[in-house]
């Protein structure tokens, strides 16, 4: 599966963006999908996770009530709306896909399988 990230850039505290990833090489529906950031000086971080039928998402508590994790299997493109934007939320964001069997309350990054190339969210106060 090969995953390309897009949709980060700079948006002031309270702002939103709407990222993507699209996926191409497999079928999309098998795989659970994941959104990972990894903050400047710190370690990668889960952020959500969505079910193949996008049914059942899951999210970090920091995330929770603020970023909304979707899927269009028809198109191969999953999405993180991140509305409410902190200072905090600044990271390189990652998307990833997983076997089915992980389940999407897995947060452990080293079960993904496929990483996209990350997209960067800056933002300012």
């Amino acid at each position: 599966v090969q995953l390309q990230a897009s949709g980060g850039g700079l948006v002031q505290a309270g702002g939103s963006l709407r990222l993507s990833c699209a996926a191409s090489g497999r079928t999309f529906s098998n795989y659970v999908m994941g959104w990972f950031r990894q903050p400047p000086g710190k370690e990668r971080e889960f952020v959500a996770a969505i079910s193949g039928s996008g049914n059942s998402a899951y999210y970090a508590k920091s995330v929770n009530g603020r970023f909304t994790i979707s899927r269009d299997n028809a198109k191969n493109t999953v999405y993180l709306r991140m509305n409410g934007l902190k200072p905090e939320d600044t990271a390189v964001y990652y998307c990833a896909a997983a076997p089915s069997w992980v389940g999407m309350t897995t947060t452990s990054s080293s079960l993904y399988d496929y990483w996209g190339q990350g997209t960067e969210v800056t933002v300012s106060s």
